[in-house]
């Protein structure tokens, strides 16, 4: 295993889908602030393997833990292997998501999209104390699901993802109990995501729709976005919102 063991005063901070993109944006960059990042990946271990040597390599600290968030017992494993390793988590970064794939079996964005993510933050609670930070990534698509059009492509991800943070909205309670806060970070597409580049495949138009309202948000910048959300002083349920100027005219949730 990649690691490089954090001191006291590090934060311990879980990225779910942190193999590429968003995910190892976000894992670098919490990296480079003085975290020690837990680089979750389902099956793409060799690019986690990259993501984790190179914050090492760095200077940063972390390490990596194979789980699949769409399965129950698979998040129990992992929540026992932070719990034994680290005994706390600092900071969640829900960030994984699904749906869009071809052989995806029916409910499977549902799954992955609330019940996983409602399932990751039942478990991960328990080791977060007073001060920890939730932070759910989501589209614009998603989170104005029922207010603004949608790709009929992109459908099943954004009712499912809105789901999702409806559900971890709901959980409120539960989280101002521990004193843990929840901020969702929404971004219009994400320029060279993997779910813009199936959507220029399967929807090109709705892909060149959006570059018409302005330049797309870079991975880069949504990573940033993700990471400030881990540090600002926001009441539980804020929302930050990251390109999509003509959403944004919308009334907000």
């Amino acid at each position: 295993m990649v690691e490089a063991a954090g001191g006291e005063g590090r934060r311990v901070a879980l990225v779910t889908g942190a193999s590429r993109g968003i995910g190892a944006d976000t894992a670098r960059m919490l990296a480079a602030i003085g975290d020690h990042v837990v680089v979750n990946y389902r099956e793409k271990a060799k690019r986690a393997h990259a993501v984790a040597e190179a914050i090492v390599h760095s200077g940063g600290s972390a390490s990596l833990l194979g789980a699949d968030v769409s399965d129950e017992a698979s998040v129990d494993r992992m929540a026992e292997q932070i719990a034994k390793q680290f005994g706390r988590l600092d900071v969640l970064v829900l960030n994984a998501s699904g749906g869009l794939e071809i052989d995806a079996e029916p409910g499977y964005a549902m799954r992955i999209n609330r019940d996983a993510q409602v399932r990751i933050v039942e478990r991960m609670l328990p080791l977060m104390g007073a001060g920890s930070r939730i932070v759910f990534v989501t589209s614009h698509q998603a989170h104005f699901h029922g207010r603004k059009p949608v790709p009929a492509a992109y459908e099943p991800i954004a009712a499912s993802k809105r789901a999702g943070e409806d559900a971890l909205r709901a959980m409120a309670p539960a989280l101002a109990d521990r004193g843990v806060t929840l901020t969702v970070v929404s971004g219009d597409m994400i320029d060279g995501t993997i779910i813009v580049r199936l959507l220029e495949r399967r929807n090109p138009g709705a892909v060149a729709a959006r570059r018409g309202h302005g330049s797309l948000p870079t991975v880069e910048e949504f990573a940033r976005a993700i990471v400030d959300a881990t540090v600002i002083d926001a009441a539980t349920g804020h929302t930050v919102y990251v390109g999509g100027s003509d959403y944004l005219a919308a009334p907000r949730a």
